[in-house]
């Protein structure tokens, strides 16, 4: 793809979630870049949250386009209202593009996709699979390290996605011509179940990782004991029902390559220590 011919070049482009999975990700590309770039977090220099709207005009002043990164996530009660709003108040500010990272198979959140596609700027709607990073840095980690991930997933099969693919689809929505309309459902070279992520990370690390099925009942005092939503025992209960299960061609459409194999993945994070 080219390099967009951008009469905004010298405004911001706003990534929300900027520190998260994906977001910190599309920060450091652009930035490498030389992207004028903005962080939409809490703790940035001008702070963005959901929960707070007289955060979003000061997030959103001069911005030429936005990487909306929902949490914590577009299928939980009350989203699509959020979405809504947000995206009213990011075309009013001046946001010409807007690219959205939603969930693959996820009913609930195509209402917040079609908000964005009906905003009347340029959109891009990056659908993706479960994170291979889920393991390494999010809710995961921890079951990782104690050699046990333990999960209402069943034999469900998932075509794990990469954050980095999930970045370079994103940046190149932001920066290239070629994106605009399109959706991206982006996922991995391979289905696989979560015996055989617990088998990749085990033998990357040489350590004994095992896949324990659960029940959802036992999984949600899981959540009650990290503090997470309850929403996610829903949320996981759906989507590993088995609708995720194919492969597809998002990552190879939008930037002519293969996406990470989770082999590669586990490799890569082995070696840094973090599973140690």
């Amino acid at each position: 793809m080219t390099e967009r011919s951008n009469t905004h070049q010298n405004s911001p482009i706003l990534v929300l979630g900027g520190t998260g999975k994906t977001g910190r990700r599309v920060v450091d590309r652009l930035t490498e870049r030389g992207v004028l770039t903005r962080v939409g977090s809490r703790s940035a220099e001008i702070p963005f949250d959901w929960e707070d709207r007289s955060t979003w005009g000061p997030a959103l002043e001069g911005v030429s386009a936005v990487y909306i990164s929902f949490y914590p996530e577009l299928a939980f009660p009350g989203a699509t209202e959020t979405i809504e709003v947000f995206t009213r108040t990011a075309v009013a500010a001046g946001a010409r593009r807007l690219v959205l990272l939603s969930g693959r198979g996820e009913e609930e959140a195509r209402a917040s996709e079609l908000v964005v596609e009906r905003s009347g700027v340029a959109w891009t709607i990056v659908r993706a699979s479960w994170f291979n990073q889920n393991f390494s840095e999010n809710f995961l980690l921890g079951p990782v390290l104690s050699g046990d991930i333990a999960l209402p997933a069943g034999d469900a099969a998932e075509p794990f996605v990469d954050a980095d693919d999930i970045a370079d689809v994103a940046v190149a929505a932001l920066t290239s011509e070629g994106h605009d309309g399109q959706v991206y459902e982006v996922a991995g070279p391979r289905l696989l179940t979560f015996a055989d992520v617990a088998k990749e990370i085990s033998d990357a690390t040489g350590r004994d990782v095992r896949y324990t099925p659960v029940s959802t009942e036992e999984y949600a005092a899981v959540l009650r004991a990290q503090d997470l939503p309850m929403e996610f025992v829903d949320l996981f209960t759906k989507i590993l029902d088995g609708r995720n299960a194919s492969l597809t061609d998002g990552v190879r459409r939008a930037l002519g390559r293969e996406p990470r194999d989770f082999r590669d993945y586990a490799r890569a994070t082995a070696a840094t220590g973090v599973w140690g």
